[in-house]
């Protein structure tokens, strides 16, 4: 007689592992050393220079978060606009919190699922136009990755090259990195061939490019650009580039992820210049600040294209985690959210004020800041050159140094509103002078004064004494 193995394998010792209660009441010091060690050792020292590593978020809610010393900190950084809703909402808490207790399905890749389904629907009906066929992934990256995808294959394989803009983002996956204009970000990885820039807002080199070369199938743009420093175009570019891309055939990509949902006053940001592309992405706040949720936006001719058959269905299906569950119930909930509580009139309506607020700084600061712009709550404050912010006698000296020190003072004002004010900020990837103002879209008018009397107190301390408050802070 010959025994059957166990089916059970030997015990396995359990590694040495943190529970939930343990991270969650670990000191900064231990995480600093798991992070250094773990995640990512050389945004450790950006950190540190800013001043954030000090900090350990306890808890976040609405407009603020909440550190280890109980200090709240205002939040118009919003994750890079990912946080519509601010910190926990509780009519998203209550939705995930229903979907859990019911213990409903989280992954239906076998069948249909009602969530997804659903979602679809409400973002189609958020859309303008016939933009109706939605692919839901995790990311911004993901949901531009399908959209270049299926508007190249719409294009056509004669028609394969794709247009994109100096300074834009799209993302830093593979596909998408090769119509991101960043060198830090492209790196030495091989890009696509397939590609055409030309300036941001400048129609006669969309024209230019249109003519020149037939193989154009497709053009892809941020219709605000957030990496490059909060870039707008005027309402005649993008009614010209409409109809420039019907002339010739071409296929319009619009890349929503950071200025679309509400963000700029109207759900889509290219609404305010009545047109409407044949593809769209969104991200950021489609997942009510609690879920990570991207969504491509097509019109129907576009996709059946592209993947209208069952022999086509399939080579751009959803992944894994697109449309899983509880994503898709907390982006239900979410957009209902965004209309119920008339969160896009609000951004408009303080994003106005905002700007007010910050043109009337500026009037007082002309020597240091150069610019604010903006649309909605998505504004840009650019400062002077290092130099031209100092004393007329230190001018010649320093000038010499601006390139290299350019996004230096946005650091100094940054570190210095977090650590004196208790104000948080964000800043643009190419345009280092640019402190980024991303604010939830719940904010109202007290946190705007909030911040803009802070930054005022900052800016009157002056560039030579806000300069020696930063070294101070980098000695203690």
């Amino acid at each position: 007689m010959v025994s059957a193995p166990s089916l059970s394998p030997a015990t396995i010792a359990k590694p040495d592992l943190i529970s939930v209660e343990q991270a969650k009441t670990m000191d900064v010091a231990r995480m600093t050393d798991l992070f250094k060690a773990h995640l990512n050792p050389g945004q450790l020292h950006f950190m540190k220079l800013l001043g954030f590593h000090k900090i350990k978020i306890e808890r976040a809610e609405g407009m603020f978060y909440i550190d280890q010393n109980r200090r709240k900190i205002l939040d118009f950084f919003g994750g890079f606009g990912s946080l519509a809703f601010g910190h926990n909402h509780p009519r998203i808490l209550e939705a995930r919190r229903k979907f859990q207790e019911e213990k409903c399905q989280e992954i239906a890749i076998a069948f249909m699922s009602q969530y997804a389904a659903a979602l679809a629907h409400n973002i189609a009906k958020c859309s303008p136009g016939d933009l109706d066929m939605v692919f839901l992934g995790s990311s911004g990256s993901e949901a531009m990755e399908a959209a270049v995808k299926l508007a190249e294959r719409a294009a056509g394989p004669k028609r394969p090259k794709v247009v994109y803009a100096e300074n834009s983002f799209h993302g830093k996956t593979k596909g998408v990195l090769g119509i991101t204009d960043g060198l830090l970000y492209r790196a030495e990885f091989k890009m696509a061939d397939n590609t055409v820039r030309i300036p941001f807002a400048d129609i006669e080199a969309v024209e230019r490019a249109f003519r020149s070369d037939p193989e154009i199938g497709v053009i892809v743009l941020e219709t605000i650009q957030g990496g490059g420093g909060i870039i707008q175009a005027p309402a005649e570019y993008w009614q010209k580039l409409r109809a420039l891309c019907d002339q010739h055939g071409v296929l319009w990509v619009a890349d929503e992820v950071q200025c679309g949902y509400g963000r700029s006053g109207r759900f889509y940001a290219f609404e305010h210049y009545g047109v409407v592309p044949d593809v769209t992405a969104l991200a950021k706040s489609l997942g009510g600040g609690k879920a990570a949720v991207g969504a491509m936006i097509a019109r129907r001719e576009i996709y059946m294209k592209a993947y209208g058959t069952p022999k086509t269905a399939m080579i751009h299906a959803m992944a894994t985690f697109g449309g899983m569950g509880e994503a898709c119930v907390t982006s239900i909930e979410a957009l209902n959210v965004l209309y119920d509580e008339g969160l896009i009139d609000n951004a408009a309506a303080t994003g106005d004020y905002l700007l007010q607020r910050l043109q009337a700084l500026k009037e007082k600061y002309p020597k240091i800041i150069k610019d604010v712009r903006g649309k909605g709550l998505m504004v840009g404050l650019e400062f002077h050159d290092f130099s031209q912010t100092l004393p007329m006698v230190l001018r010649p000296i320093v000038s010499v140094l601006d390139d290299k020190l350019k996004g230096s003072l946005s650091g100094f004002v940054g570190a210095l509103l977090l650590r004196d004010y208790d104000v948080l900020v964000a800043f643009t990837e190419y345009n280092r002078n640019v402190i980024r103002l991303e604010p939830p879209l719940i904010c109202l008018r007290e946190h705007v004064d909030r911040f803009v009397d802070a930054f005022d107190s900052l800016l009157s301390r002056g560039i030579v004494s806000i300069v020696k408050d930063f070294v101070k802070s980098q000695v203690r």
